[in-house]
C-alpha cells in the first residue's frame, strides 16, 4: 500500500522527536527554557533526516507523569518547538500530544503537520486515571478547522494502560476504521519502547488491510523490524533510535542510519 500522505512510500519508517520536557512540567528545565527545547529537537530532525527516515513526529513523552487533558501552556510551547523547528524539516512530519486528541489536532493545525497520533477510541484503565478519549470532538475539530487533509493515526491499544473494552483487537481495529473514521491503526506494545505483539499485529493487518494502513508503534528495533514489516505497512521508531537505546536520550544518528540501510535493503 502507497500513503500520499507520507510521499508514496512503501514500508514507512517514522522517526520520533521527543521534545523535552515542556513548562509546567515536574521534568521542565526552567534554565535552559524553550532555547534548549528548540536546540535539542532541531538536533534530532537533522540526525534523523541525515539517517533517511521517511517522516519525523514530534512528541511530548518528557511530560511524565501524563495528562488525559493538554493544559493551554503545554499546547503553546509544544507549537512554539514545532513552529521553530518547520524550516529545518524536509520531510512531512506529525504531531503527538499525549494523551489529548482535541490538542493534538489543534498543534497539528497550528503548525501545518501532515498528521497527529493519538488514542482517539476506547475506554482504559490507566496510569492516569480512567482514560476515555472523545474521538468525536477531534474530528468535529478537524472539521471546524477546514483542515480534512490532516491524517488521524489511531493508537488502539494504548501504552501505559488497560483496554476495558474486551472485544478482540482486530474487532475493536475494525470498528475505529468503520464507525470512527481512522485513517490509520496503530498496534503498541504496555509501555514505551516494548513491542507490540505480532499477533495483534498480524490480526490486525488482516482485519484492515486494504482499507488504511496499519502501524507497529512501539518497541520496533533493527532485529525485529523484517518481521514485522512482513506484516505492516510501516512503523514508528523512538527508542531504538535514541543513544543507548535509551528512549529519553538524543536521537543517535549511526544507530538511525543502521537502521534506515537495513530497512532499505528490505523494501
Amino acid at each position: 500500500m502507497v500513503f500520499d500522505f507520507f510521499g508514496s512510500k512503501k514500508k514507512v519508517i517514522v522517526g520520533m522527536v521527543h521534545i523535552g520536557a515542556l513548562p509546567g512540567t515536574p521534568l521542565y528545565d526552567a534554565d535552559g527554557g524553550m532555547a534548549k527545547l528548540i536546540d535539542g529537537a532541531q538536533a534530532d530532525i537533522a540526525a534523523l533526516q541525515a539517517a533517511g527516515v521517511d517522516a519525523v513526529m514530534f512528541g511530548n513523552e518528557n511530560d511524565r507523569p501524563y495528562q488525559l487533558k493538554a493544559p493551554a501552556e503545554g499546547i503553546a510551547a509544544m507549537t512554539a518547538v514545532v513552529a521553530s523547528c518547520k524550516p529545518e524539516i524536509k520531510l512531512p512530519f506529525g504531531v503527538n500530544w499525549l494523551w489529548d486528541p482535541a490538542g493534538s489536532v489543534a498543534i497539528a493545525t497550528a503548525t501545518g503537520a501532515s498528521f497527529a497520533r493519538e488514542i482517539f477510541t476506547g475506554l482504559f484503565a490507566s496510569d492516569m486515571g480512567m482514560w476515555e478519549p472523545d474521538c468525536a470532538a477531534a474530528l468535529r475539530l478537524r472539521r471546524n478547522l477546514h483542515n480534512q487533509n490532516l491524517k488521524l493515526l489511531f493508537n488502539i491499544n494504548a501504552e501505559f494502560a488497560d483496554t476495558l473494552d474486551k472485544r478482540p483487537i482486530e474487532m475493536r481495529a475494525r470498528s475505529a476504521v468503520f464507525s470512527s473514521l481512522a485513517d490509520a491503526i496503530l498496534v503498541s506494545g504496555p509501555l514505551t519502547g516494548q513491542g507490540a505483539d505480532a499477533s495483534d499485529l498480524r490480526k490486525v493487518a488482516q482485519a484492515v488491510g486494504g482499507k488504511v494502513p496499519v502501524f507497529a508503534n512501539t518497541g520496533v528495533n533493527i532485529d525485529s523490524v523484517k518481521g514485522i514489516l512482513e506484516h505492516a505497512d510501516g512503523c514508528i521508531v523512538g527508542t531504538h533510535f535514541k543513544v543507548d537505546g535509551d528512549t529519553w536520550n538524543r536521537v543517535d544518528g549511526e544507530r538511525a542510519r543502521r537502521f534506515m540501510d537495513h530497512v532499505n535493503t528490505l523494501r
